[in-house]
């Protein structure tokens, strides 16, 4: 038997909850709590839970205040964070925080038991379904960031490292040619064929590459 508390302040969502997980005869709901602090009053008093299930925005002490506490005082007891916040920094800070799953509250009420049986049987985390897909979209469509290999890097002679650090510099062809006793035609020559070697678009590219390669730093 799975025992949860309930962490939720709005009395019809944590009502239609506790309905939903008494269904199942392998969860028992043994407290409820309107906010992070009564949660963590009840542990305190001996309350024995396997799961909170805590909403963020709560008064007094919200959802993410009351998982990293509850991580600190009660380190066995796993908090899923059941809420509407579904961006991403909400999400990432839960996990930080020690939360072992993040679900919203529009799931299915299947989705939700399986949550709470998942991450307490397993000792795993869990995100709901409908967060995953469009974290896995996101990055599906995210564009690709080519990093330079460092065992693959392009040999670069002395002048065109002197040039090229110059170019990062901010100093112009002229400026560049003045400095290192040439003309300005030749250090455009040397900014071509760097970019052409690099594969570079232009110049900033050009740069980034040299950085991301260790050339200049």
């Amino acid at each position: 038997m799975i025992k949860v508390l309930l962490a939720e302040d709005h009395n019809v969502v944590r009502n239609g909850i506790k309905s939903i997980l008494e269904k199942d005869t392998g969860l028992e709901v043994v407290a409820e709590a309107t906010n992070g602090k009564q949660a963590l009053e009840l542990l305190e008093k001996g309350f024995k839970a396997d799961i909170i299930l805590a909403d963020v925005n709560m008064p007094e002490m919200n959802g993410m205040e009351m998982t990293t506490l509850v991580k600190q005082q009660f380190p066995k007891v796993k908090v899923i964070i059941l809420t509407m916040l579904d961006h991403e920094k909400y999400i990432v800070q839960a996990f930080k925080n020690g939360a072992s799953g993040y679900i919203l509250k529009n799931i299915t009420s299947d989705e939700l038991v399986f949550c709470i049986k998942h991450v307490c049987n397993n000792d795993d985390r869990y995100i709901c379904s409908e967060l995953s897909l469009r974290m896995l979209d996101k990055l599906i469509h995210k564009p690709e960031v080519v990093v330079p290999n460092e065992k693959s890097e392009i040999e670069l002679s002395k002048r065109e490292v002197e040039i090229l650090a110059l170019i990062a510099e901010g100093y112009t062809n002229l400026e560049i040619a003045d400095k290192l006793f040439t003309s300005k035609r030749t250090v455009e020559g040397h900014r071509q064929n760097l970019i052409d070697k690099t594969q570079s678009r232009n110049t900033a590219a050009l740069i980034r590459y040299a950085i991301l390669s260790g050339i200049i730093s």
